[in-house]
Parts: structure tokens; sequence; C-alpha cells
């Protein structure tokens, strides 16, 4: 391509759910913002972030180079909050320039090559521009048929060139990388999730960024009789979602002695639910420390024996913080589907000794009564031992 005739490259952010939110928009476009320059910061790269009307534009240093720009753009993909992500061309604001970028970035495509079916796609943002948006399109349009003899198909077109005429500058483009969607992550709270080194919860904490929380993790471990393999797991789990949010946080409770404890109590079949309201109401504790205001599980309805209807209920008893579960209508196959798309379903497949292989009786009960649980965290003490299990927890940072 001739860089002179295209400019300068660029990278052009479309917002999504954003833009429905009214008078609060404001907020939520100030947090994107932030998220944004906050991502970028890794690449050690000055960048120029700016908001516009709809998009953001994101200008790099004088001589940057293409590839710099779609690393960037690659960056940037991952943030929650945009729809679409363009590497594009910002050119001059006159038509001249307009119409040879629009020649020039068509040029070395391979569907000039075939013949393929092109449109030209106007947007005109600043109204003050001598041409209108179908002027525009079949002025440049024109010139593509004109030059390159191909086709116009505007109802299905295999190549696009869209033009976004703005307030300083044209931005020229044509291929895009699909966003995140959802909303920028912070808008909607802190929560604390419930970290295993399994599948599902690696998703549920994705899913919950895009809603707009910032989450922390708690991870159980079966330390002192199982080995640290679970933790490496968890935190490598974190890590790859890290690159949603930003300043996540890891905590591990050493949690084999409670286990040992709950064995001893002789409710075979209950050890299981007992134990998932222990870990449900020592993460309230740690939550309530570390100002969450929800809790986050990957239970989906009747996946297991612990996540039956009433064995929810009894879990949902257990504390008073809201627990959040965004995947209880999905199938295991809809949420591996997930996990291998976010890029965390290989680490999810290594092989670990989780605290939950400690209590693995024959028959799990799968309609446990609350008054029989509560009579369990009885005999435990669970208030003290909760306090005891929070006190014991240790940070592992990113």
């Amino acid at each position: 391509m001739t860089t002179s005739a295209l400019g300068e490259p660029c990278v052009l952010l479309k917002l999504g759910e954003i833009v429905l939110k009214g008078k609060n928009r404001e907020v939520f476009e100030r947090r994107l913002i932030g998220n944004i320059r906050n991502a970028l910061k890794e690449l050690d790269l000055q960048v120029d972030v700016r908001q516009r009307h709809g998009v953001v534009a994101i200008f790099l240093p004088e001589g940057a180079t293409v590839e710099q720009a779609d690393t960037v753009a690659q960056r940037v993909a991952d943030v929650p909050g945009l729809v679409w992500i363009h590497r594009a061309w910002r050119v001059p604001k006159d038509v001249d320039s307009v119409v040879k970028a629009g020649i020039e970035i068509v040029r070395d495509r391979e569907e000039v090559a075939r013949k393929a079916t092109f449109a030209v796609r106007s947007r005109r943002r600043d109204k003050r521009f001598p041409l209108r948006s179908n002027e525009l399109d079949r002025l440049v349009g024109g010139e593509i048929n004109d030059l390159f003899g191909l086709p116009v198909s505007l109802k299905n077109p295999e190549l696009t060139v869209h033009i976004e005429v703005d307030r300083d500058e044209v931005f020229v483009f044509t291929d895009g990388i699909p966003g995140q969607g959802g909303l920028p992550v912070g808008t909607s709270g802190r929560a604390l999730v419930l970290m295993s080194g399994g599948i599902d919860s690696p998703v549920a904490a994705y899913r919950m960024m895009k809603r707009g929380l910032h989450v922390d993790f708690l991870h159980f471990s079966g330390i002192p009789f199982t080995t640290s393999e679970s933790i490496y797991k968890a935190y490598a789990l974190v890590r790859k979602l890290d690159r949603f949010q930003g300043r996540s946080r890891l905590w591990v409770v050493p949690f084999g002695k409670a286990q040992q404890s709950i064995r001893s109590s002789g409710q075979d079949r209950l050890a299981v639910m007992a134990q998932r309201r222990l870990m449900l109401k020592t993460a309230e504790e740690v939550a309530h420390r570390i100002r969450a205001e929800a809790l986050v599980t990957g239970d989906a309805l009747g996946q297991v024996a612990s996540q039956t209807l009433q064995n929810i209920t009894a879990q949902d008893n257990a504390v008073d913080m809201p627990i959040l579960r965004p995947l209880v209508g999905w199938d295991k196959t809809e949420i591996m589907a997930e996990a291998r798309r976010i890029g965390t379903l290989e680490i999810s497949e290594l092989p670990d000794e989780d605290c939950c292989s400690l209590l693995a009786p024959k028959r799990a009960e799968t309609r446990a009564k609350i008054e029989d649980l509560k009579q369990i965290e009885k005999r435990l003490d669970a208030e003290e031992l909760i306090v005891q299990l929070a006190d014991s927890i240790q940070e592992y940072k990113l």
C-alpha cells in the first residue's frame, strides 16, 4: 500500500451497549477510556486516546508502523465495552484525499485479483463536510469501479470500504476485529469469584467482567493434604483472565484441615454440600474484608449433584450476600466453547489434585435439607472456623 495516500495508521473503536445509557452514558465512557489507557500501558507506546461521538480514536506517535497499529488493535480487543475495533487510516479532511485513500486501501487486496463484489459505506459525523454520505459513496465507489473493475453489491458485498468523516479528519478502513461487547469493567461494582481449577468458574468470571464487574478471585486449596498444583492452575487462569480487566487479585485459602473436620462429622452424603456452604461463608467473610459486594460461582443448574435446584437453594441460605451464577442456564458444551474462545480451556484441562478430591462420597445428596446442614455447621463451630480460614488467606500477586 502507498502509505502517503493512505495517511497515518490509527485505531478506531466502536462502542456498543454504552450508547444506550442516556444521562449516565458519560460515567460509562469515562471508565471505558480509563480501561483502554490502562490496557495500553503494557505496550510501552505513547498513544493519544480521544473520545468522539459514539467512537474512540487511538492515534499513534508520528512514524508509527502498521504493525504497531495492529498490536494496539489486538490489545484493546480484549477490553469489555467495545463491539468493533478497526485498524484505520487517518486522512486529511478534503474530498481529494478521501478518494485517493479509498483507492489505495483496496489496491493490494486479494478481492481485487478475483474481482469480488464491493461497496462503500460512508458516515458523515461532521455535517460541514461538502459531500453527503451517499454522494461520497458514489464518488469513491465509482473511482474504484473504474480503476479495478470490481462489481458493486450494496446488499451483500465481499469487500466493504468504510469512510467516516469526523471533526478534524476522515477515517478510512475495511475489516475489523469483533470486540468483547458488554459494559466497561468497574461500572457495576466489585465481586469475588470462587475460583476452582476447573472449566466453569473462569468462564463465569469472564461473563461477569463483561457485565461491568471488577472481580477478585478466591481459591480453596487442599493444602496440607494436597500439592500446590491447583494453586498454580488458579494462578495461570487468573493471569489469562487479567487481560480483560487488569489489576486482578488471587487469594488462596488452605482448606484441607477444614475438609478433614467435615469428613469426621460422619455425614458422608452431605459432605459436599457442607463443604460448599463453608466455602461460601468463608468467601463472604473475605468479600466483606476486600469490599466486594457479591460472590460469583460457576454453577450450572443440574450439572452435578451440588447444583440441583434444592441444593442451590441450600447454598444461597448459607450467606446473606448475593451469589451470582452467570452460567446457570448453560450446558457443558456451551461452557467449554466459551472457555476455548477466551483461552482458559487448555489450562483448566491440565491435571491437578484439587480440594474437591478430598471429599468424594460414593453417592452425594441431591436434595439436601438446610436444617441438616446447619446441624453439621453447629458441630463444626462454623462461625469460628470461618474467621480462622479468612485469617489464613494468602494473596498471590500477578
